[in-house]
């Protein structure tokens, strides 16, 4: 499967990052993005302030979701509480040859996306730490690396394009292998993002500073017991062993990285709290199991976005 017409829709750290990467090879990428990062990327291209190279990278940039008619391939990095209205807003114009692949968190998105839309729709497991300063420029901290998958039963013409994604991914510098359970590597990732992305957020602090205390360490831990007990009623296995030493690894790999909470809550911005601790909270209420860990974090971060605070 080739991939000549690529869309990145959401131009947030994550969609600049994999996006920038594949314009940088000269890949035919254009962002869908807000008016004035759009404006911004237009007349001054995407900086690309990277571990191992520093450039200014020339983009294309809209916020007409009308350009996405001859999609081959769109990158979903929308904020997940904005699933649901980007892709009521782009079914009627996207045609169903397009592929689109997920770069989002938490493991709720591609049930949502597959009740609006009909394209394909397959799942990506991101690792990157990033973010945004000003318009136009994305700032990496560390790693950059994808697997991909589909939650349904995979056909040949699934294989298929997945493989093309390996492939288009893995020629601009971007590992990228499809993981034969996706869904767990799901979780794996909904896991550090529930163990990290509130309590930085909270503390508008970095991962490499979290774990420096030893009662964030506990709190870590015991939101994570928590994490597999809802886990485990969700079909998902994962030991406490492996959950630790995922955990440890975003602290060691991820050092200066803030979470995008942290970055939301600085700016003024919703959070996607309720697609991570709030929905282990909420699968907890369903399954009738107490989750006070993630309960509190999950309220602290409600109330720092809250414009009554």
């Amino acid at each position: 499967m080739i991939y000549k017409k690529i869309y990145v829709l959401g131009a947030g750290a994550v969609g600049c990052f994999f996006g920038g990467m594949l314009a940088r090879a000269h890949h035919d990428v254009t962002f869908i993005a807000r008016p004035k990062r759009a404006e911004a990327l237009n007349e001054c291209g995407l900086e690309m302030d990277c571990k191992t190279f520093h450039e200014t990278v020339q983009v294309k940039a809209s916020s007409n979701i009308a350009l996405l008619e001859d999609a081959d391939l769109v990158l979903l990095s929308v904020k997940s509480l904005d699933t649901e209205d980007t892709l009521t807003q782009i079914k009627s114009v996207l045609p169903s040859k397009a592929v689109v692949l997920s770069l989002q968190n938490g493991v709720a998105n591609i049930d949502i996306a597959s009740n609006i839309i009909s394209s394909p729709i397959y799942a990506a497991v991101v690792y990157v730490a990033a973010g945004m300063i000003g318009q136009r420029t994305m700032k990496h901290h560390g790693r950059g690396e994808l697997l991909v998958g589909s939650l349904s039963s995979t056909s040949p013409i699934d294989d298929i394009n997945l493989q093309g994604i390996c492939k288009l991914f893995d020629e601009v510098g971007v590992p990228c292998s499809v993981a034969p359970q996706i869904k767990r590597e799901m979780w794996l990732k909904f896991l550090v993002n529930c163990s990290f992305n509130a309590i930085s957020g909270i503390g508008q602090i970095s991962y490499g500073q979290m774990v420096k205390s030893p009662g964030i360490v506990k709190l870590i831990q015991e939101i994570t017991r928590e994490f597999l007990a809802i886990a485990a009623l969700e079909d998902v296995k994962i030991t406490l062993s492996e959950a630790l030493a995922a955990n440890d690894s975003i602290a060691t790999t991820m050092l200066t990285q803030v979470s995008s909470t942290a970055q939301d809550l600085a700016k003024g911005k919703r959070t996607e709290i309720d697609f991570l601790n709030g929905y282990i909270v909420q699968l907890g209420k369903r399954h009738g199991i107490p989750t006070p860990y993630n309960e509190s974090v999950y309220a602290l971060v409600k109330m720092m976005e809250s414009p009554t605070k």
